[in-house]
């Protein structure tokens, strides 16, 4: 059975991807950890950072249709 676990955006800041710690981005209110995507070298992705909410850059971003896994 998979745990749905629920974070405050200032929670969410603890997951930079900075120092080994996990990388986890918002897209549309679903959290998605990206710490193993090749993509997001520690927590940083073209200018984008890990632990925040990226909902509105991504609506303009090139990748904006792409799926998103969770």
């Amino acid at each position: 059975m998979e745990t749905i676990r629920k974070f405050m955006l200032d929670e969410l800041g603890k997951f930079d991807g900075k120092e080994g710690r996990q990388a986890y981005v918002v897209y549309k209110r679903n959290v998605y950890d990206v710490s193993e995507s090749s993509q997001w070298i520690e927590g940083d992705h073209i200018g984008h950072a890990a632990g925040e909410d990226l909902t509105e850059p991504m609506e303009i971003a090139p990748t904006a249709k792409m799926s998103w896994k969770k």
